[in-house]
C-alpha cells in the first residue's frame, strides 16, 4: 500500500504543492492617519483680518463665532459660520478672512495633526468722528533697548504688529509673555503669561514675536547647547496715546 500513497501524494497539482512549501506572506500597511486636533482656542500664525466698516455693521456691534479647519501645514481648508452675525453679507467676510489666515499646526510626538477649532470675532462700531491710530511693536523690552539700556535679548529688528485702538473695546490694555530662543535666535515656543482679555488680541502679540528674532549675548550661565534660553516681555497698548 505505501506505493500507492506515494504515488497519490505526486498525482498532486503542482500549484499546489508549491503553494504548500511557500506559505503566502501578507504584507500588512498601517494607516499613516490621525484625528484632527480638536481646541477651542486657535493659535495663528497669520492672524484673520477681516475687512469691513460702520456701514456693514448694520448700526450695532455684531459677533461671530466661525468654525476653523486646517491641515497638517497650516492652511485653512474650510470655514463655517458657527454663530453668525445676522448679517449674510458680514459672516461671509469673516469666513473669507479666515480662508487667507493660517493656522499654527499642533505638534504631538514631533508630527503635525490638523486642527480644528473656533474662533470669535467681535466688531464695534466706531465713532464717526473718532480716528482709529495704528499702534506698533513698543514692548517694554524694546523701549529699552531703543534707549541703550541693558536687556536680557535684543530684537533683531522690531517685530511687525498690525494693531488699531478700535481693537482695544474702550481700555487700555497689557499683555505679558515669555519665549525660548536657540543659538541662531530663533524664537520658540511663545506664550501668553498674563493675557489683555482679548484672546484675538493676545493672539496678534504672540504672532508678532513668533515671527522675530533675536540676539542674547552668550555667557557661561546659558548652555545654549543642552537647552534653549527663555526670556519674557510685556507691551503696553493706552488709549490715551491716540488722544
Amino acid at each position: 500500500m505505501k506505493p500507492l500513497f506515494l504515488l497519490a501524494l505526486s498525482t498532486l497539482p503542482f500549484h499546489l504543492s508549491h503553494a504548500a512549501q511557500q506559505p503566502l506572506e501578507l504584507t500588512i500597511q498601517k494607516s499613516s492617519a490621525q484625528s484632527a486636533h480638536l481646541t477651542t482656542r486657535i493659535q495663528w500664525l497669520d492672524f484673520p483680518k477681516p475687512q469691513y466698516k460702520n456701514s456693514d455693521l448694520n448700526q450695532q456691534n455684531r459677533a461671530a463665532i466661525i468654525r476653523v479647519y486646517a491641515d497638517e501645514t497650516g492652511e485653512v481648508t474650510k470655514a463655517t459660520v458657527q454663530e453668525t452675525t445676522g448679517l449674510k453679507a458680514l459672516d461671509e467676510k469673516l469666513v473669507n478672512a479666515v480662508l487667507q489666515a493660517k493656522v499654527k499646526p499642533f505638534m504631538e510626538d514631533d508630527t503635525a495633526l490638523a486642527v480644528i477649532g473656533y474662533q470669535v470675532f467681535n466688531l464695534n462700531l466706531t465713532p464717526d468722528d473718532v480716528e482709529a491710530c495704528n499702534y506698533s511693536f513698543d514692548s517694554k523690552n524694546w523701549r529699552a533697548q531703543q534707549q541703550q539700556q541693558k536687556v536680557p535679548f535684543q530684537y533683531q529688528a522690531q517685530p511687525t504688529l498690525a494693531l488699531d485702538s478700535t481693537q482695544l473695546n474702550d481700555h487700555d490694555r497689557q499683555i505679558k509673555f515669555s519665549f525660548k530662543a536657540d543659538k541662531h535666535g530663533n524664537i520658540k515656543k511663545p506664550k501668553i503669561t498674563k493675557g489683555s482679555g482679548i484672546y484675538a488680541l493676545d493672539q496678534q502679540v504672540l504672532q508678532a514675536v513668533a515671527n522675530s528674532k533675536v540676539s542674547v549675548k552668550r555667557t557661561a550661565s546659558r548652555l545654549w547647547l543642552y537647552k534653549k534660553s527663555k526670556f519674557k516681555d510685556a507691551i503696553e497698548f493706552d488709549l490715551n496715546a491716540c488722544r
